[in-house]
């Protein structure tokens, strides 16, 4: 019952947007075996700018599960969230 609650609270937080649930509920479905959704999560989590997703995107790239094409638009989707984040109050922040 404990699993199937917090399934259910990932899948609340996933649709809200939170990337980390997203990683998770990728975990979730690749250990259960449907890999086709634990990559289109991964690639929404990705996309959302959270670097274990595309950690583990690269290495399931380099295992050939996940497809050229796939791997690539997550790629530039995630650059474009981490660039996003930028900004020059930011970088002044940093070097201080």
């Amino acid at each position: 019952k404990n699993e199937k609650m917090e399934v259910h609270h990932l899948k609340q937080a996933a649709i809200g947007g939170h990337p980390f649930a997203r990683h998770d509920l990728s975990v979730k479905e690749a250990a259960n075996g449907k890999y086709e959704r634990a990559t289109r999560h991964a690639i929404i989590a990705s996309s959302l700018g959270y670097v274990k997703s595309m950690e583990m995107l690269k290495a399931n790239y380099a295992r050939w599960y996940v497809s050229k094409e796939d791997f690539a638009t997550a790629l530039r989707a995630h650059q474009a969230a981490i660039d996003a984040t930028k900004s020059p109050q930011r970088e002044a922040a940093k070097s201080v």
